[in-house]
């Protein structure tokens, strides 16, 4: 009797733990399939996150730990950001009281507040905050802490002491990477613990994610994927990760062209 994806599966991550990388050929005579099973089973395994194909097999997938400073980031997917802004924006009531975390992703949401009456907006980005001053009509507060210079956000015991006298209706957070191996994760430790205490203290949790995080694996964990109310990303998310978000019975909401 052939064996299901899930068995070959085990098969092949166990393989890819003890040898750090495995071959087609190999596999196909060690699980008595074709070739094209084999390739097949790590194209799905390269999109879930688990593994990176190369020439003949595949590799176990590297971890990104390096992110870029956030004034260069900005200029990354545009487009993409701020459709996914709109979308999540679409989602704030009046009367609501939202958070906001840090990356570059959430910045435009502001912009498509103005239509909204009596928010509270609680943040701890730095840039989130600046541009809340300048155009948002609701009450903000700013979270303090230690400020991280590279991405422009306040974190630390002091931040999150303060997050705790605190609860939203929704949190809004970016994930650096998404893949059903890892969850959701961050780039960093800091970032990470400060977007979980934040989903925390809301009744409702949504990601914001372009396409090209899912897949992807940063550095330090921040949530399962089953964690999130809702996630929402853009046109280029990928038909395979539709169906595997949907299966962790997690709303997607894919926003319209911008």
């Amino acid at each position: 009797m052939s064996l299901s994806y899930e068995e070959r599966k085990t098969t092949i991550m166990e393989s890819l733990e003890k040898e750090e990388k495995v071959q087609v050929r190999v596999l196909a005579n060690l699980l008595q399939v074709s070739d094209e099973t084999i390739r097949r089973d790590l194209d799905r395994l390269e999109k879930e996150g688990f593994l990176k194909k190369v020439y003949g097999g595949a590799v176990k997938n590297k971890i990104h730990s390096w992110e870029l400073p956030f004034d260069e980031k900005t200029t990354i997917n545009q487009k993409e950001k701020q459709a996914i802004c709109k979308a999540a924006a679409d989602l704030v009531e009046d009367g609501d009281i939202i958070m906001i975390g840090n990356g570059t992703t959430p910045l435009d949401m502001i912009s498509y507040l103005s239509d909204k009456k009596d928010i509270t907006l609680i943040t701890h980005s730095v840039p989130v905050m600046l541009g809340a001053m300048d155009s948002f009509k609701g009450r903000v507060i700013f979270i303090g802490g230690e400020i991280e210079r590279n991405q422009k956000y306040m974190s630390g015991p002091l931040s999150e002491r303060m997050l705790e006298m605190l609860r939203a209706d929704k949190t809004f957070v970016c994930a650096g990477g998404i893949s059903t191996a890892n969850g959701i994760t961050d780039y960093d430790i800091s970032g990470s613990s400060i977007s979980r205490k934040m989903m925390e203290r809301a009744e409702e949790v949504i990601v914001l994610a372009d396409h090209s995080k899912f897949g992807k694996t940063t550095f330090a964990y921040m949530c399962s994927i089953t964690d999130a109310s809702k996630i929402i990303t853009d046109q280029s998310c990928p038909d395979e990760w539709k169906k595997i978000i949907s299966a962790h019975g997690v709303e997607l909401i894919v926003a319209d062209e911008f």
